[in-house]
């Protein structure tokens, strides 16, 4: 890959581990703050950057939860089903 050319393999959440194993509370809050910062501006293009590459791991995270949850319901209800 030269400095150019965007990196198709980019991984969120592998770039940002610490956010890995955050809750789904945590991870939200978190991301509404990244959110609130680059809305305010002011930052470096830099800065932005691995903001936003930030931003993009916490997302991936709250949709990991949202994806087990939704799983859940759908176990849930397929149960019920059964049943009746």
């Amino acid at each position: 890959m030269t400095e150019n050319q965007p990196d198709e393999h980019f991984d969120p959440v592998a770039e940002h581990p610490e956010v890995a194993e955050l809750g789904y509370e945590a991870a939200r809050d978190q991301l509404a703050e990244v959110v609130k910062q680059l809305e305010a501006g002011g930052l470096s293009l830099e800065d932005s950057l691995a903001l936003w590459e930030k931003g993009e791991a916490l997302a991936a995270v709250c949709e990991r939860h949202l994806a087990g949850a939704r799983e859940r319901v759908d176990r849930a209800l397929a149960s019920v089903e059964d049943e009746s």
